[in-house]
C-alpha cells in the first residue's frame, strides 16, 4: 500500500488530488493548519475508499511548526503507525494582498509560507523517504517574468532568501503582493532543480519534481481581493480573455489529477528535475524561466534558506550538504 504525505490537501486542487489519490487504494497524511477541515476530508476519503488518512498539524508560514509536524511524522513512523512517504507533496501555499504582513519568526509571509516552511520541511523529512520516492513543489508559471502569468501578476524580482525574507524591514519599501507571490514561486522553481542536483551527486533515487496547476480561480487563490475581482476571475468569461492572451489556465479536477498522476503513476518515476504543466486539459514537461536555471543563484538561495530557517547539522540531511 502506497502512503502519500500532502500539505494543503483539504481544500482547491490538493483536495481533487488526494480524492484521486485514494480512489486508486494510496493511504493519505494530511497536513495543514485546520484539524477540523481535515478531520472532514479524513472522514470522507475513509468511507468512501476505505483507506487510512492521517492528520497532521502544520503552518508552514512557522519554522516551530514545521519542526513540531516532522518530529510528529517521524515517530509515528517509528512506531509503526503510518509507513514510510512514497511521495510528499508540497502543496499548501497563497498570495497575500494588502499590507505586507511577517510570519512568527518574522520573516515576510509569502516568502516564509511559500519558500521557507516547505525547504525546512522536506530537509527533515528526506531521511524517511524510502527509494524511487517522489518530493513535488506545487509552483506557478507566474515565475517567468518573459510570459504573460508572470507579466500579469507583476515580474519575478531578484531570487535573493536573505531581501526577500525581509522585504520591506528598514523602511525599505516593499514589493507589491504580484511580485511578492511570483518571487516566491521562482525560488520554489530553483529549490526544485537543486534538490535534484543535490540528490543526484550523492546517488539517490528520490525524484524532485515540479509542478504548475495553472490559472484555478474557483480554489479561492484571490480569496484577498474584493468580491468583484473574485466573482469575475470565476466567469466564463474571464476564462476566455485569459486564453485569448495567454495565460495558462486549468480547472481543479484536472490540476488534481495532474498533481495525483505526477506523484503515482510509474510514467512520472524518472522525471527529477522536470517542470510540469496543467493547460487546457494538457499536462505536459516544459522549460521554466531562464533565471530558473541559474546554478550558482540556486546553491546561493539554498544556503541562504538553510541559514534562515536555523538548518542545524543533525537536521541536515547527509545527502544534502
Amino acid at each position: 500500500m502506497t502512503t502519500i504525505l500532502i500539505t494543503g490537501g483539504h481544500s482547491g486542487i490538493g483536495l481533487a488530488a488526494v480524492r484521486t489519490l485514494a480512489a486508486r487504494g494510496i493511504d493519505i497524511v494530511l497536513a495543514g493548519r485546520s484539524l477540523e477541515r481535515m478531520r472532514q476530508v479524513a472522514d470522507e476519503l475513509r468511507a468512501t475508499h476505505g483507506v487510512t488518512v492521517t492528520t497532521l498539524t502544520l503552518d508552514v508560514s512557522s519554522l516551530a511548526s514545521v519542526r513540531a509536524c516532522a518530529a510528529q511524522f517521524r515517530t509515528a513512523i517509528e512506531a509503526g503507525e503510518i509507513d514510510p512517504p512514497d511521495a510528499i507533496l508540497c502543496n499548501a501555499g497563497g498570495r497575500f494582498d494588502g499590507e505586507i504582513s511577517y510570519s512568527p519568526d518574522g520573516y515576510e509571509t509569502t516568502f516564509a509560507t511559500n519558500c521557507l516552511g516547505h525547504f525546512l520541511f522536506v530537509e527533515l523529512l528526506l531521511p524517511t523517504l524510502p527509494e524511487q520516492s517522489r518530493i513535488v513543489y506545487t509552483t506557478s508559471g507566474t515565475h517567468d517574468p518573459d510570459t504573460m502569468d508572470g507579466k500579469a501578476v507583476g515580474a519575478a524580482v531578484e531570487p535573493d532568501a536573505l531581501a526577500l525574507a525581509n522585504n520591506g524591514r528598514g523602511g525599505r519599501k516593499a514589493l507589491s503582493a504580484g511580485k511578492r507571490y511570483s518571487t516566491s514561486k521562482l525560488c520554489t522553481m530553483m529549490y526544485v532543480y537543486e534538490l535534484d542536483r543535490r540528490l543526484r551527486r550523492a546517488g539517490s533515487s528520490v525524484a524532485s519534481i515540479a509542478f504548475d496547476p495553472g490559472s484555478v480561480p474557483e480554489t479561492g487563490f484571490l480569496r484577498g481581493m474584493p468580491k468583484p475581482v473574485q466573482w469575475f476571475s470565476n466567469t466564463s468569461v474571464m476564462k476566455w480573455i485569459s486564453k485569448r492572451i495567454g495565460l495558462v489556465t486549468s480547472d481543479v479536477e484536472f490540476s488534481g489529477a495532474s498533481l495525483a498522476a505526477i506523484a503515482a503513476d510509474p510514467d512520472y518515476a524518472n522525471h527529477s528535475g522536470t517542470y510540469f504543466q496543467a493547460n487546457d486539459g494538457t499536462l505536459s514537461a516544459v522549460r521554466s524561466a531562464r533565471i530558473s536555471y541559474d546554478e550558482q543563484r540556486a546553491a546561493k538561495l539554498w544556503d541562504d534558506s538553510r541559514q534562515l530557517v536555523h538548518l542545524t547539522a543533525e537536521e541536515e540531511p547527509a545527502q544534502l550538504r
